[in-house]
């Protein structure tokens, strides 16, 4: 049929597919979870029919006639009424054609008057505005009517339970107003009344709040009443999440003794989202009423006024009292149930339709406690739908320790106490299950937590089954992976088959599977294993890999199993490996059934099984795949020579005049001037070091990049070219072999830079576990790390020819200008100038072909090392002192990295306490969610025992005596609390350094004093000194940031 008009005739489904689907998709969601977020509820489908009505079209800025207020619900529908009046006298709105809007808005602010009357309040007495688009709106417009800026607000502490909108300081409130916040008796966790009253009286606020959106327990009105009166406030009540509560009964009305009352609609209200303002006072009611509108906002909707409508006339019913008085039953009897299992619930339980749990008495072997915000997040993804939230005793919003839940959806589907008993066991046995750890990162650490994989799977079932056994008003089909999916999914007894697709497909399947996944190509097949993370078999099947991103695996058994545990794997919850939690599966990817096969699957049991350096259950004490033979502890003993060894640069150092010492078996400059001029140019404008000492290796090849990646604990695989990461050698106990630089100079080629102490350890080292000759862990001491061939060089040999390459450091703000200056090619130039921190690239700059990177060693952000033939070395070196830069000794060197925070081998890692670089500070290199690098095991066990931390320190005497290695730290009562690892002087003149603390002396700010140069110190009994003798007298020192902003 033609239509002679531009209306989008059909439904949503014919036009636009995408949106209806989406729709469908979020009801079969509703309808399978089970739903504990207070703030939600499920409306009536009258009252979405009523949202999805006519009134969606129509402007009606303004409000209905006042005279309506008083009217009964028969007088404003009374057509022949109001209708005749409208066509004779309209109303003050901005808009026509709203005689309708008038009638709809009358009949909700009426039936809501009705709802809130209490025996001392009737309807007449009460003014309503149902016109705010929500509870935050809805208080400011309270806040526009009332206050002005810098007007006082006395409110509840968002920790404890107060709203965004009633003061947070990320919230307009919060930078509108000054706001006060009041909290609960730490002891009782109750709300303290007398501590309100006494912010009252000394703030005089404007507006007393009474409210909250996550303490649970019922307020006494009338002592809320009597603060505010004692401050000469308005009371604002506001009590969005308790307006169905209080209506049926249930909660106690604040109507009597608050001036204003808002609350949303669409909490246990059941209505649509909204919110509501009442007050008592016609005068109080005319400023609120332009506080919404125009003070807050345009137009009001009147689709939803009208869902509010309907959802009035709802609470008249017995079932609507019913359903709130059930709506409390049920949250008092989860509170109690849950604290029967052993969970602590904040406040002592809950008076209301919700309550919260402390996650945080549930730790993990770390010491780490549950996070409200993986308890939330597990619990979701078996089908229970909650928030964190925070809980007495938080000190940030951002780190809640708690999961708040509420009842009023549950309920409305029907729980009763029996469905709640069951619904608390399935909480309890997921959350107790949960094993909380701790990630490190560049800034802090992430509370992670992982859950057994038959406790999450039989969880999602359990929830699964509540779900059927509870009503449910809305029919759309059922959703199927990817949207939702169970271990008990119904598979035939025939092989099945399963697409693994996406970009982390092959890694994902690599650690998964027992066979070399990363030798496949596309067409390939190979047989294999799944195993449990304990090492037994839980099915044998067939890969094939159809592209990089695209594998089929074939089943033989076990297929629903099987699915869920790639499925979860790709989630990256649940445990698989016993002995270590950090590490992260490779994902997300797709795991979909593909359908039955007649492919032979059968294959001898010891097929399958390829050598490898980790799959899930090879650690496990079921495994019985094969095992090589046990390989020896690795040794290395230090050549010895008997003359100091130089670098190209030497005969330049000579020619400056600089002071020669002995570093790491080579005659190094130690300083060419003053230390101090040398550390001010570095700062000020550029200095130039000679570390051509220090190793530098290239690992080239298609395993380069596994094999690093095995053997550093820094995550290589995730290094794109032209970018460089800081990383660490492990020894199998933990303890740093070194610490270095890797550059990624292409996909299959790497830069490895490593400390001039350790270069012939690192070297031996690096090529034994590239033999598979020693051991690299103890636990499993036949495991190689097994990658495909690659390359290993030493770059400093001359065995490698034109590719060899040295170091030379150019460091500080001019660094970058001064390189400018050699000259080059227009693109090499712009390249170098747009070169990003950490980067590296190639480049031709005057006569030299050079590697140049942008790191260092000094602090200095504007830092370059670059990295020429040894043929060109000294001309380039000479070259950059020519164009101004500042030569500097190993002197400079090292206060400059001190001052930064940085370490140094042999002192803030390894050395004499075995510091490893959490120690350092340096944790977050050591990426514990990969799967297994030589050395984690070692240091993990180290982590789990370790008490003590490197600081920074300033020594507060200009002129004392400087700090050596090994000086100890002492406090206030002479206890020594830290040991001194390095010190020199820093930018002011100040002795400044760093020391091994002990914990709960490390804090900014602490005063200490440090015994320096107590190596040296000559010791004589005090009782035996004389006149004039000088007696060991302590430094005052000062803790400093662990780095420098």
């Amino acid at each position: 049929m033609t239509y002679d008009d531009f209306l989008f005739r059909g439904d949503l489904e014919e036009l636009d597919p995408d949106v209806a689907e989406l729709i469908r998709h979020e009801t079969a969601r509703q309808a399978r979870t089970l739903i504990m977020v207070p703030s939600e509820s499920t409306i009536p489908e009258a009252v979405r029919e009523a949202v999805g009505s006519a009134f969606n079209n129509i402007y009606a800025e303004g409000y209905p006639t006042e005279k309506t207020r008083r009217m009964t619900e028969a007088e404003i529908l009374d057509y022949d009424r109001q209708i005749n009046d409208f066509r004779r006298n309209s109303d003050d709105r901005y808009y026509k054609g709203t005689e309708y809007a008038n009638l709809v808005e009358a009949l909700a602010r009426r039936r809501c008057a009705e709802a809130f009357a209490t025996e001392k309040s009737g309807a007449n007495d009460l003014y309503v505005n149902v016109q705010p688009l929500s509870g935050a709106p809805a208080n400011s417009a309270v806040y526009t009517a009332l206050l002005q800026p810098g007007d006082t607000i006395l409110s509840m502490n968002l920790m404890f339970g107060g709203h965004l909108s009633h003061g947070a300081p990320v919230n307009r409130t919060g930078k509108f107003f000054n706001i006060i916040s009041y909290s609960i008796n730490p002891e009782t966790e109750a709300l303290d009344y007398d501590e309100m009253m006494r912010l009252a009286i000394e703030h005089k606020p404007k507006i007393v709040i009474g409210g909250y959106s996550s303490y649970p327990l019922a307020p006494d009105w009338q002592k809320y009443r009597e603060i505010a009166d004692a401050a000469g406030a308005y009371l604002l009540a506001d009590v969005a999440h308790f307006a169905g509560l209080i209506i049926a009964g249930a909660y106690p009305s604040p109507i009597d003794y608050a001036d204003i009352v808002t609350f949303t609609t669409h909490k246990t209200l059941n209505g649509p989202r909204g919110a509501v303002i009442i007050t008592r006072s016609k005068d109080l009611a005319a400023k609120l009423d332009r506080g919404v509108f125009p003070g807050e906002q345009g137009g009001p909707h009147l689709n939803n006024i009208a869902g509010l409508a309907v959802a009035l006339r709802f609470t008249r019913t017995e079932q609507f009292k019913q359903l709130q008085l059930q709506t409390v039953t049920n949250a008092k009897r989860l509170a109690e149930k849950l604290k029967a299992r052993g969970l602590r619930i904040p406040y002592g339980g809950t008076d209301s339709h919700m309550m919260v749990v402390d996650c945080g008495s549930i730790t993990g072997p770390d010491g780490t406690a549950l996070s409200g915000d993986m308890g939330a997040r597990i619990l979701d993804l078996i089908g229970i739908v909650a928030n964190r939230q925070t809980i007495p005793g938080d000190t940030s919003a951002l780190r809640p320790s708690g999961v708040r839940l509420g009842t009023p959806w549950i309920t409305q589907r029907g729980f009763t106490e029996t469905h709640i008993d069951r619904l608390g066991d399935i909480i309890a046995d997921v959350l107790t299950a949960c094993v909380p750890y701790r990630l490190p990162k560049s800034k802090g650490s992430e509370a992670r937590a992982r859950i057994p994989f038959d406790v999450f799977q039989q969880a999602k079932l359990a929830v699964r089954d509540l779900v059927d056994s509870i009503g449910i008003d809305t029919h759309v089909a059922a959703d199927s992976y990817p949207h939702v999916s169970y271990v008990d999914d119904a598979y035939s007894s025939k092989g099945q088959i399963f697409a693994i697709v996406g970009s982390q497909a092959g890694s994902l399947l690599d650690m998964a599977l027992t066979s070399d996944v990363a030798a496949l190509q596309d067409g390939d097949t190979q047989p294999t294993h799944i195993l449990e993370p304990d090492g037994s078999v839980m099915a044998s099947g067939i890969l094939e890999r159809g592209s990089e991103n695209d594998y089929h695996l074939f089943v033989a058994q076990n297929a629903g199993r099987v699915v869920e545990w790639l499925r979860s794997l790709s989630d990256n919850f649940v445990i698989f490996d016993e002995n270590d939690l950090y590490i992260n599966a490779p994902g997300p990817v797709t795991v979909h059934y593909i359908g039955e096969t007649e492919k032979n699957l059968s294959f001898a049991p010891e097929k399958g099984y390829a050598a490898k350096t980790y799959h899930i259950g090879l650690n496990g004490p079921n495994y019985a795949g094969p095992q090589g033979s046990e390989l020896p502890a690795f040794t290395f003993e230090e050549p010895k020579f008997d003359t100091l060894l130089t670098t190209p640069l030497h005969d330049a150092h000579l020619k400056l005049g600089a002071k020669m010492g002995e570093f790491a078996g080579y005659d190094m400059p130690l300083w060419y001037d003053k230390v101090m001029n040398e550390h001010l140019a570095v700062r000020n404008s550029a200095g130039i070091f000679d570390v051509t000492h220090m190793g530098v290796f290239d690992a080239k090849g298609p395993g380069a990049e596994a094999f690093l990646n095995a053997v550093t604990t820094n995550s290589v695989n995730l290094l794109k070219p032209g970018r460089s990461h800081y990383t660490f050698l492990l020894g199998t106990d933990g303890i740093p072999h070194d610490d270095l630089m890797i550059y990624k100079l292409g996909e299959e080629h790497f830069l490895l830079v490593v400390n001039a102490s350790n270069n012939d350890k690192n070297w031996a080292w690096l090529n034994a576990i590239k033999d598979g000759t020693v051991c690299i862990d103890p636990a499993s001491p036949a495991r190689k790390v097994v990658t495909e061939p690659f390359e290993l060089r030493d770059l400093r040999a001359a065995s490698s020819g034109a590719a060899q390459r040295l170091d030379i450091a150019i460091q500080g703000p001019a660094s970058r200008e001064i390189l400018m200056q050699l000259g080059g090619s227009d693109s090499d130039l712009a390249a170098l100038k747009a070169l990003p921190w950490a980067g590296i690239m190639q480049a031709t700059l005057g006569d030299f072909d050079l590697l140049i990177s942008r790191t260092g060693y000094t602090g200095e952000r504007i830092a370059y090392e670059v990295f020429p033939h040894p043929d060109q070395a000294e001309a380039l070196f000479v070259k950059l002192i020519d164009l101004g830069a500042v030569p500097c000794g190993l002197a400079a060197r090292d206060s400059l990295r001190i001052e930064a925070g940085l370490p140094l081998y042999g002192h803030e890692l390894a050395g004499p306490h075995n510091m490893t670089p959490s120690e350092a500070g340096m944790g977050s290199y050591v990426k514990l969610q990969k799967p297994w690098f030589v050395g984690k095991s070692g240091f993990l066990a180290r982590e789990a025992a370790r008490d003590t931390q490197i600081v920074r320190f300033r020594m507060e005497n200009k002129g004392a005596r400087p700090a050596h290695q090994g000086d100890p730290i002492v406090d206030e009562k002479g206890r020594v609390v830290g040991i001194v690892t390095s010190c020199s002087i820093d930018s002011e003149g100040y002795q400044l350094g760093q020391a091994l603390m002990q914990s709960g002396n490390r804090k900014r700010g602490t005063v200490l004093a440090v015994f320096a140069g107590s190596e040296r110190a000559k010791y004589k009994p005090l009782n035996n000194m004389s006149f004039g003798q000088r007696a060991l007298m302590p430094e005052p020192v000062t803790i400093l940031r662990r780095f420098p902003k």
